[in-house]
């Protein structure tokens, strides 16, 4: 497992060992950058899975924006296709918590064990915002 936090290194393993199916698990901020993630993902998987679930995301925030309450909340976001499952969840501020699972995963074991491990460290996968660069020209 590949991270900026050690201390995750752990969690993201216990998260596929307890949950039958599960291949791949990452953490990644809102903007797409991969925070933790595990072995079996190289370096330019992890990079493309996080701005896959950055741009799920924001979509998904952008439907909720418009046709839910109004306040672009999301909460799940679960994508099928040939061969798999992804699942992507709010985790901690500025953070989301994705799984890619076999295509016979229980999506509700699934949803049900992410949560739960957002709920217990929620706190721990916040996600700053990043600060834009500024530069200054040079003075004549």
């Amino acid at each position: 497992m590949e991270t900026t936090d050690n201390s995750l290194t752990w969690l993201l393993m216990n998260l596929l060992e307890r949950t039958p199916g599960t291949r791949h698990a990452l953490v990644l901020s809102r903007d797409g950058l991969k925070l933790c993630w595990t072995e079996h993902l190289t370096l330019d998987q992890a990079d493309q899975l996080s701005a896959i679930c950055s741009g799920i995301q924001a979509l998904a925030q952008g439907a909720s924006v418009e046709f839910g309450d109004g306040t672009g909340g999301v909460r799940h976001s679960m994508t099928e296709f040939h061969g798999g499952l992804l699942f992507i969840v709010e985790a901690g501020q500025g953070a989301h918590l994705a799984l890619v699972a076999e295509e016979s995963a229980d999506p509700g074991v699934v949803g049900h064990q992410m949560t739960e491990l957002v709920e217990q460290i929620g706190d721990h996968l916040r996600a700053e915002p990043r600060t834009p660069v500024t530069t200054r020209g040079a003075s004549a």
